[in-house]
């Protein structure tokens, strides 16, 4: 059995009197935390799952759109393709912190479903862009209105599960990332045959119909998104009782409520930059692979077509591995072993693709590249959100850690520009991967350095947890706090 401490919450008085303890804690069963786990999990993780994967598909299909003829029909000669994925991500990382601060200030379930629409909005309209100017205006507004999704997300999970449960659970969402990957291309491949269609392109139907997906999707979340446990319908009295108990503990006595010096403490704690590092060394691949995967295996030789099939089998390798790491993450309460690992394998990947010329063995390479970085950003972020004290200063360092690490995308969008051998881009994939293991490497060792000062602290001072209000406003600075390796 384990020992909840009771929450003040209405519904007290219908939680059976066998579940309560003389001293006012609340007594349950691992069996029914697990329960309960599972039951937040049913009504939560499909639907914001889905979300992501309309999210991903939409500011990936660019890469699609342009081998299935918009670099032909628009003259995206040179370099503007590459403007045109870059500028995406400008915004994108510049809304992000704003988000999530409306985010804490808003219901979840308006302000997430709002975005979304807003989003929609803007892919469906691009679908009648005919010029290069045109498309850049749409990406623009494209990053600016999808920006608040992915850290809202990450987010929004923070505030149901514990800190040792939400690397599945973000593992379990961001594999939609890799469905989407997956499922673009095959989308692509079949929306292709609308060519002429209502007097469009092939690939202004790819984004015309995504466009509208996302904006149906986006009306029902209005009605199905839940905000918090403590609202949730779908649990009883008693299993609320349990959520909001078990996060309390796991909060360490931390503030929930909002004030501006939480954000200047996560702005200031250098920590939160450590984890911007291996972020940014991840994503920078992971964008990499998103936009240029059909252009590499089509430079390989394959056509056009079976280029967007090929483009498939990493995306889904990439979706199974993310969620294996997520759970063993969370069984093992390690983060950043299992990132070291994903970045090692996916180096090999690259190191294939960077040495070989045969197009089997190439193709077999980009699989590894993309197998070995996708389940590594799950982690990384669950990383930085348990080591970021308070719902505030965790909300604002997520979005620090994504907005800046989304700049990224702007070099990814110009790393792959000499085919078909593309050295300069799997050389700086490369490069990146071996800062995120570096950063990883010290995260690890300056968390166990700073956990043993705070228990040495706590041992001298007699500081123990009947005394976290006394430092509820410290964030992961309180002596109490402990880091995650």
């Amino acid at each position: 059995m384990s020992l909840e401490k009771k929450v003040d919450i209405t519904e007290n008085a219908s939680v059976g009197s066998s579940n309560l303890r003389k001293d006012g804690w609340l007594e349950h069963s691992e069996a029914e935390r697990k329960r309960v786990l599972r039951k937040m999990d049913f009504h939560l993780l499909p639907f914001i799952s889905l979300l992501y994967l309309l999210s991903f598909l939409d500011r990936a299909n660019i890469g699609n759109a342009r081998i299935a003829g918009m670099a032909t029909d628009v003259g995206l000669t040179g370099l503007r393709y590459n403007v045109i994925a870059a500028v995406f991500f400008i915004p994108y990382a510049l809304a992000e912190v704003p988000s999530n601060i409306c985010l804490k200030l808003f219901r979840p379930s308006r302000w997430i479903p709002s975005i979304m629409v807003a989003w929609g909005l803007v892919m469906t309209l691009m679908s009648l862009c005919h010029t290069y100017q045109g498309l850049i205006v749409a990406r623009v507004f494209l990053g600016l209105t999808e920006a608040g999704l992915f850290p809202g997300i990450t987010f929004y999970l923070s505030l149901w599960y514990r800190r040792g449960d939400v690397a599945s659970r973000i593992a379990i969402f961001f594999s939609a990332a890799t469905i989407a990957g997956a499922f673009g291309g095959l989308l692509a491949y079949g929306i292709e045959r609308m060519e002429g269609v209502g007097g469009l392109h092939g690939w202004q139907w790819i984004f015309c119909l995504e466009g509208i997906v996302t904006v149906l999707v986006a009306f029902l979340g209005y009605f199905i998104m839940h905000d918090y446990p403590e609202t949730a319908h779908f649990l009883t009295p008693s299993e609320r009782q349990i959520v909001i108990a078990m996060l309390k503990e796991d909060q360490q006595g931390q503030a929930t409520h909002y004030d501006f010096k939480f954000v200047l403490q996560a702005m200031g704690d250098y920590k939160t930059f450590v984890q911007v590092g291996i972020y940014i060394g991840l994503l920078i691949p992971v964008y990499a692979t998103a936009l240029f995967t059909p252009t590499i295996v089509n430079q390989l030789g394959y056509s056009a077509a079976n280029a967007q099939l090929l483009s498939v089998p990493p995306f889904v390798a990439g979706c199974i591995i993310t969620i294996l790491f997520g759970l063993s993450s969370d069984r093992f309460n390690r983060r950043g072993p299992f990132i070291i690992s994903g970045c090692i394998v996916s180096l090999i990947g690259y190191i294939i693709l960077y040495t070989q010329t045969r197009p089997g063995v190439s193709y077999g390479g980009a699989v590894l590249a993309a197998v070995g970085v996708y389940p590594t950003i799950a982690i990384a972020l669950a990383w930085a959100g348990s080591a970021a004290g308070g719902d505030i200063r965790k909300g604002v360092t997520l979005a620090m850690v994504i907005g800046i690490g989304n700049l990224g995308g702007v070099c990814s969008s110009f790393i792959y520009l000499k085919p078909p051998r593309f050295h300069v881009g799997h050389g700086t994939c490369m490069g990146f991967l071996g800062l995120a293991i570096v950063m990883s490497l010290f995260a690890m060792w300056d968390y166990n350095r700073l956990n043993k000062q705070k228990i040495v602290l706590c041992e001298r001072e007699g500081i123990d947890e009947s005394r976290q209000g006394e430092f509820a406003e410290m964030g992961n600075d309180s002596p109490l706090f402990r880091y995650t390796l």
